[in-house]
């Protein structure tokens, strides 16, 4: 959270802003939110998908 607040108090200062959005990249990469994918199970990825178009579509409905 550090260089989210970085962010934000770098406003209107252009390298720090740089600076600041670098170590928020930084981080998220750290914590798998960016990068290579790092859990790979085999199956497909219904991410983007609208949930009547996946197998979930029962599932949804039923709730």
């Amino acid at each position: 959270m550090s260089a989210r607040r970085a962010v934000r108090d770098a406003k209107g200062d252009s390298v720090a802003t740089i600076v600041a959005r670098s170590r928020v990249d930084n981080a998220k990469i750290a914590l798998g939110e960016r990068g290579p994918v790092w859990w790979d199970d085999g199956k497909p990825d219904f991410n983007r998908h609208l949930v009547e178009n996946t197998p979930y579509a029962d599932w949804f409905a039923s709730l």
